[in-house]
Parts: structure tokens; C-alpha cells; sequence
């Protein structure tokens, strides 16, 4: 991964925009009854609009534009034609490309009304993001980050995906380095000025294992249990990180 000059991290912040602007108009679609093949094509409208183009659309052969991962599914969900359901918890992960330059982000939010369990994963999880993010300062490393992630969950009784992780981002969708959601303070490569990073924990309420479904994208808890998935494209600043995927 080649650090960002400015002017690259301005034209990532527009990319990171559709995105938000993606997960702003699909938040307020999800409710029962609404399909995941729905919320696609809310995410393929935006994209036309703001004249994007999708990262994940063809991405090794993936069908859509946005993943969508209810319940015990962590990551890669196909969208399809079967309706959300009252109490669902359900994750958008979805990206844009604008000049060449990516944009990632993902989360989680519950369908309709959702128990307090459920809630509280999701919220337990959107944390374990900012308390990551909060480490991406010059001179802290990715152990300093994958820490506070897994501090943050494992502390509220969670166990962390071990098998998929962040990426940095740029000119590609993954680029190098692997961000995991797990390490030791201290310890892996240094962060500068300049740095992108996709920030992506992926927290489970039972066991940590997964297991890919048979059309080979969908990942799912390997008990059953829920999963929640946020994600955010950061830049790593002199004045602290900046969060490229906001409105």
C-alpha cells in the first residue's frame, strides 16, 4: 500500500460519500417485507445518480452492488428476492468508485423491532469500529488498532472473526496491508500520514468459526448465532483519523 497524497484522499472522500449517501437511503428503506434484492437497487440507483461505479458488482464474479447478511450471515451475502422479516438483524456492506479512487463501508441495523440482545451486538460491534479508528494516529500500529477492536468485543462477552479482516484501500478496492480485527499493542506495521485503511470488525454472539455456503460467497456463523459487520474507510492524518465514509 502506497501512502495518499492529498488531493488522492480528497477524491477518496468523494468515492467514501456515495457510499454514505448508499447506506443513508437504504437505512431508511429497511423495514419487513422490503427485499435485499430491493435495497440493491437502491444502491444501483445512487451509484447512476452520482455517475459511481460499483467496486463490488463483478468483484471475482459477485452479483450485485451492495452485500446483504441477516442474522447468523457475517459477510458476502447475495441479495435476493426473500422479504426481511420483524426483529431481523441484517448488515449492508457496499462500496463506490469515483476517478479510480474507492470508497468502503458497511453496517448493521435491526428490521423493525429487534430484542435487546440483538441491539446490543450491533452496538457493542459500530463501538469496537470507533475504538479501532481511535488508534489511527502516526506512529501506532495495526496491533495498536486490531487491540482495541477485540478489546471492545471480547470485553462485552463477543468473540471476533478471525478469517476475514480489514484491507487497505485505494486505486483497488484490497489492497495491502491485512487489518485484522484482533493483535497485540505494539506490534505489526507502523501507521503514517497518508495511510487508507477499510476498518471492518466483524463480531459474533456465539463462536468465532464461519463457513462459506454453497454458492461460495455467503459466510456464516458456524453455531447459528448472530453476527454484526462495521466498516468504515479512514484516513490516517496528522490531525487524527478522518473518516472518508461519512455524509
Amino acid at each position: 500500500m502506497g501512502r495518499r497524497t492529498p488531493d488522492e484522499i480528497r477524491t477518496m472522500r468523494r468515492a467514501g460519500r456515495v457510499v454514505a449517501e448508499i447506506h443513508e437511503r437504504i437505512r431508511d428503506a429497511v423495514r419487513p417485507g422490503v427485499s435485499t434484492r430491493q435495497l440493491d437497487g437502491i444502491a444501483r440507483a445512487v451509484l447512476d445518480q452520482r455517475r459511481a461505479t460499483s467496486n463490488f458488482l463483478g468483484y471475482h464474479g459477485f452479483p450485485a452492488v451492495i452485500c446483504t447478511s441477516p442474522n447468523d450471515v457475517v459477510v458476502h451475502g447475495i441479495p435476493d428476492d426473500r422479504a426481511l422479516r420483524d426483529g431481523d438483524i441484517v448488515s449492508i456492506d457496499c462500496g463506490a468508485v469515483v476517478d479510480g479512487y474507492h470508497g468502503d463501508a458497511a453496517f448493521t441495523v435491526g428490521v423493525g423491532e429487534v430484542d435487546r440482545a440483538a441491539q446490543r451486538l450491533i452496538d457493542v460491534t459500530r463501538r469496537a469500529l470507533e475504538a479501532g479508528i481511535a488508534e489511527m494516529v502516526p506512529g501506532n500500529r495495526l496491533g495498536d488498532l486490531g487491540h482495541a477492536v477485540q478489546a471492545t468485543a471480547e470485553g462485552a462477552g463477543y468473540t471476533v472473526v478471525r478469517e476475514y479482516v480489514g484491507h487497505g484501500i485505494g486505486t483497488a478496492m484490497h489492497e495491502p496491508p491485512d487489518v485484522p480485527n484482533y493483535g497485540r499493542p505494539g506490534k505489526g506495521r507502523k501507521l503514517g500520514a497518508g495511510d487508507v485503511l477499510a476498518v471492518e470488525p466483524m463480531v459474533c454472539a456465539g463462536r468465532e468459526e464461519t463457513a462459506v455456503l454453497d454458492d461460495g460467497w455467503t459466510v456464516v456463523t458456524i453455531d447459528g448465532s448472530l453476527a454484526a459487520h462495521w466498516e468504515h474507510t479512514v484516513a490516517v492524518t496528522d490531525d487524527g483519523p478522518e473518516i472518508l465514509t461519512l455524509p
